[in-house]
């Protein structure tokens, strides 16, 4: 069954172009059953294309899936246009009030300010601790999931003395992870950040699982039982050319910036990237899914209570 988004949003044609499967309200209602109901904070400047990003992998799954755009309510956009914000997008303290199977906070082009210097770190850290009330799974991303470490454990970002850019090999950590279903024992995912987390004070945390790491970029995917949380901290949503997106845009504007790694064919920027990530990518998605949906409360006002 497909993903549920409105059909003028952009996202939706693309989508439909590459295959995933999306419907309307309508036909939504027509199947009689409860979609999961997944939620995202997208606090990327570019939110349309991290919509589309994010949209393209949850909706690759067998269940019906309604995903509901949020945004914080304390932060202006400067790349989106207020007309798509107020058509497409809710704040936070619209949503408050509901409940959701599961809600992805993506990173923000903020990762090497303190996080108390964030506009909106307030307001994100009531959201994160509404999330341990009203989301049954939650899913932070890049510097989202700094911040709710950092939140919930308070376990350290550091500044790196040169970023983290290209594909990297990472490895397998835990076959047995549900949320690794079907990975290889090695793989490769886009890394693109200034800071990191590290292994050795994740390790001191019981209540922190490595999933996935690298020996060049080090802890990748965390899972903590407890708050039912999963910290991913590099880049399995992007897209084949989102870093020589980046990478070229640094050129354009004259900032001192490396050739991705392992990402151009011999090194030539002038050659298209090939995507190696892909695959794991959906299996990441598909297996936090399907885990939602076997965990989750069929009454979805049951959601988070006892926790």
């Amino acid at each position: 069954m497909p993903i549920k988004i409105p059909d003028t949003l952009p996202a939706f044609s693309t989508l439909v172009s590459e295959g995933v499967r999306v419907m309307t309200e309508t036909a939504a209602i027509r199947q009689d059953i409860r979609p999961l109901q997944i939620g995202l904070l997208n606090l990327m400047p570019n939110k349309i294309r991290t919509e589309l990003q994010m949209a393209r992998l949850v909706g690759a799954t067998p269940l019906q899936v309604e995903l509901s755009l949020v945004r914080v309510g304390g932060h202006r956009a400067k790349n989106t246009s207020e007309e798509h914000l107020l058509a497409f997008y809710e704040t936070w303290e619209e949503v408050r009030e509901r409940k959701f199977d599961g809600f992805i906070i993506t990173g923000a082009p903020v990762e090497t300010l303190p996080f108390e210097e964030v506009t909106y770190w307030k307001e994100l850290e009531q959201i994160f601790d509404w999330t341990t009330t009203n989301v049954h799974s939650t899913l932070n991303v890049c510097w989202g999931a700094m911040a709710a470490i950092w939140h919930f454990h308070r376990i350290p970002k550091y500044e790196l003395t040169e970023k983290a850019f290209g594909v990297y090999q990472h490895h397998n950590r835990k076959p047995s992870s549900i949320y690794l279903n079907g990975f290889s024992d090695d793989f490769h995912i886009p890394v693109s950040r200034w800071t990191e987390v590290r292994g050795e004070d994740v390790r001191k945390n019981a209540e922190l699982e490595i999933l996935m790491d690298s020996d060049e970029t080090g802890v990748c995917l965390i899972h903590e039982q407890q708050g039912n949380r999963l910290y991913l901290f590099n880049h399995v949503e992007y897209e084949s050319t989102s870093l020589a997106d980046e990478y070229f845009r640094d050129v354009d504007a004259g900032v001192p910036i490396k050739l991705p790694k392992n990402y151009f064919p011999y090194d030539d920027p002038s050659f298209p990237p090939r995507n190696f990530w892909r695959s794991h990518a959906h299996l990441l998605f598909g297996n936090w899914i399907n885990e939602i949906y076997q965990t989750t409360s069929y009454d979805l006002s049951e959601v988070g209570k006892g926790r």
